[in-house]
């Protein structure tokens, strides 16, 4: 059934061959493949836009082919809010769980900021890199103390990958702190001998 639209024909969607097939199979396959394809590269977002395309490709397959134009508007819409409720889905949802495999070589945590989401001590802990990878959680132990849970800490130590040493980030100072302190210091034990000279 085609309606004419000026010089465009409209069909139905499951009507139209692609491929020699229908749109809706084009669609259910080519949004399955990219299901798949964000297996090998998880936090590409293909998984979003493939849940929308299987959608498609599903409701394709359940339209009456007597629509006609309203056909192509209801795969449209379909796609739109699928997309829309999955990028929220996928947002919001933190798909890694601890106890997962980690997905960043050891050299590259340290240095990183994290937070502590299980009371960290020399014995036991857990923290969440925020830029931890597939898998943001990773075990940790204090270098000195404990460090509650919900303090910013920061990684001193890797250890390989399977344990990290942190410290808390608000006592944590650099090279370039630690020589500002002994300028300070300097300063001000020499200010004390300037005075008495001047007097």
């Amino acid at each position: 059934m085609n309606v004419s639209v000026g010089s465009l024909a409209l069909v139905p969607a499951q009507l139209e061959p692609l491929f020699g097939t229908t749109v809706s199979v084009v669609l259910f396959l080519a949004g399955a493949g990219l299901i798949v394809a964000e297996a090998f590269a998880p936090g590409t977002h293909f998984f979003v836009l493939g849940v929308a395309l299987l959608v498609a490709g599903l409701v394709g397959f359940l339209i009456p082919p007597g629509l006609g134009v309203l056909a192509p508007l209801i795969l449209a819409a379909a796609v739109l809010a699928t997309t829309a409720v999955t990028l929220w889905g996928y947002r919001k949802i933190d798909f890694s769980a601890p106890g997962r495999g980690q997905s960043l070589s050891s050299s590259s945590l340290q240095g990183q900021f994290g937070t502590v989401t299980e009371r960290v001590t020399t014995s036991a802990g857990q923290v969440k890199l925020e830029d931890g990878g597939f898998n943001p959680y990773y075990e940790a132990r204090s270098v000195g103390g404990e460090i509650a849970e919900g303090t910013e800490v920061l990684v001193v130590d890797p250890g390989g990958g399977n344990v990290l040493k942190v410290e808390a980030a608000a006592t944590t100072d650099d090279d370039i702190d630690r020589a500002l302190e002994r300028d300070r210091e300097e300063n001000t034990s020499v200010e004390p001998d300037a005075e008495s000279e001047h007097a």
